[in-house]
């Protein structure tokens, strides 16, 4: 037996990014990310205060670009740093200029901590939706291809899952659509809104930046412009306290738990189907449903899409609470929660959405046992077209209600007491009273003439709503490949 040991065997791995998580989420939340962005932020401060006069040397931002990135020595030379001064972002301005040594008497010049950790996270809020948002498009686009293939095929309807009157199966996925629609815009919106927090000083009051540069106003402000433009953002928020205000991670984390709801509804609605043997998840050839009952085919890809939806709505309870306890310019409860709460609502997105996807590529539809289900039930629901049919033909519509309802309950009693087939339209083809319309019998019974404007609804939907908003994504859509899921 080896001697060699993983180390990782024996310490705790959030299975969000060990066991589910894409590789480009886990990147973009990972320390090389957040650490290397934290230099970028660094170097983006000196070009702008060097371009508006300070005396900062050429070799220093060349030093600086030079080492945006961290190899694992400078990460554990920091960990060094960190435990001795308990300050995780002056052990990386130490490290940093240990490697920068030109640079290192201007690093961090004029800044307080969150020029680094608030800027960062604002851009790894915003990346985050860049990932989020072609992937949920993704998904519309898979969901909007089943709707129209299955928009002529008729099945029951549900309310209060008691059986109610015939849709048809892609029609019922538009629902599933719509709300994803609102979530790709509402995302889209929070996407939109996130702005830089800036050079904002310790308090807010840019007092540091204004001594740098001798009283001029004017100065701060371009500066303040100029390293939000070299960060990728087109404004800085007007004012902030030490922080940016953390009603802005309600505002990105609020969309994502409402995508969570929509997330869990599908998946439920896909769980029952499965239960009703109308529509499936993909269930692998070598799959194995159960370890004792060995024929089960348990939807366990959308019971994990449900499992981890609950995690995310309730992660936006904490971005909630955060926001409200924050005191005057800043507190420091926040800092351990929200490297918690960010990255994990972000990294359960992502694998919801990768997960749905898969199974929305896999949907396997059972056309026999929807008709038979419809078969069952659509006798009672065509008695009001075989009672205007009768009367049509001259009979009393009076009588024809009694006939109907004497021998629907006949055939109620078979289903329920006996557990045999609804054989109330074979009850009405041996009734004499109604033999003028036992010949329209099969077109009255026609499922296609219950669902309504269920298939145009498809059409006019996918077209004037789903198109549209899919547009931006055209790119994305046109590259996405099929989701496989590791485990």
């Amino acid at each position: 037996m080896s001697s060699v040991q993983d180390p990782a065997l024996h310490t705790y791995q959030t299975p969000l990014s060990s066991r589910y998580a894409s590789k480009e989420m886990s990147a973009l939340f990972s320390s090389a990310t957040r650490f290397g962005t934290w230099r970028k932020l660094w170097l983006n401060l000196a070009i702008a205060e060097k371009e508006l006069g300070l005396p900062i040397p050429d070799g220093a931002i060349e030093e600086m670009k030079a080492n945006l990135e961290l190899d694992a020595a400078q990460m554990a030379e920091a960990a060094v740093e960190e435990k001795k001064r308990r300050h995780d972002v002056m052990a990386h301005v130490h490290v940093f200029g240990l490697h920068a040594p030109t640079a290192a008497p201007i690093i961090h010049l004029g800044a307080t901590s969150c020029y680094v950790t608030d800027n960062a996270d604002l851009i790894f809020l915003r990346d985050a939706c860049d990932i989020i948002l072609p992937k949920l498009a993704v998904v519309i686009q898979r969901l909007a291809k089943f709707a129209e293939e299955h928009k002529h095929l008729a099945t029951l309807g549900w309310t209060h899952f008691q059986p109610a009157q015939l849709t048809t199966v892609g029609k019922r996925a538009t629902l599933w659509i719509q709300e994803l629609l609102w979530d790709l815009r509402n995302i889209q919106r929070a996407r939109k809104d996130i702005g830089f927090r800036g050079v904002k000083g310790t308090t807010g009051t840019q007092a540091s930046f204004l001594a740098l540069f001798e009283g001029d106003h004017d100065k701060v402000e371009q500066l303040d412009a100029l390293v939000t433009k070299l960060s990728g953002f087109s404004e800085a928020y007007p004012v902030t306290g030490q922080t940016y205000s953390r009603k802005v991670d309600i505002d990105v984390l609020g969309p994502l738990a409402s995508l969570g709801a929509t997330m869990h509804k599908i998946a439920t609605d896909i769980r029952l189907l499965a239960n009703l043997k109308e529509v499936e998840e993909p269930f692998e050839k070598d799959q194995i449903g159960s370890s004792a009952m060995a024929y089960k085919r348990n939807p366990m890809r959308c019971e994990r899409v449900c499992s981890l939806a609950r995690h995310l709505m309730a992660i936006h309870q904490n971005a909630l609470m955060t926001a409200s306890v924050q005191w005057f310019e800043r507190t420091l409860d926040d800092s351990a929660n929200r490297r918690v709460t960010i990255p994990e609502a972000f990294l359960t997105t992502d694998i919801i959405l990768t997960t749905l996807q898969n199974v929305s590529e896999g949907l396997v539809v059972y056309p026999a046992i929807i008709r038979r289900r419809v078969n069952q039930e659509l006798p009672f629901m065509a008695t009001e077209n075989v009672i205007m049919a009768i009367v049509r033909a001259g009979g009393d519509r009076q009588e024809a209600h009694e006939q109907i309802r004497v021998l629907s309950h006949q055939a109620g009693a078979v289903v329920k007491q006996e557990g045999g087939e609804n054989d109330l339209i074979q009850r009405i083809r041996n009734t004499k009273y109604f033999e003028p319309i036992w010949a329209d019998l099969d077109k009255l019974l026609d499922p296609s003439t219950f669902v309504g404007r269920a298939p145009e609804q498809v059409d006019r939907f996918l077209k004037d709503y789903v198109e549209p908003a899919l547009a931006p994504f055209k790119e994305q859509l046109s590259s996405a490949v099929t989701a496989e899921l590791s485990v």
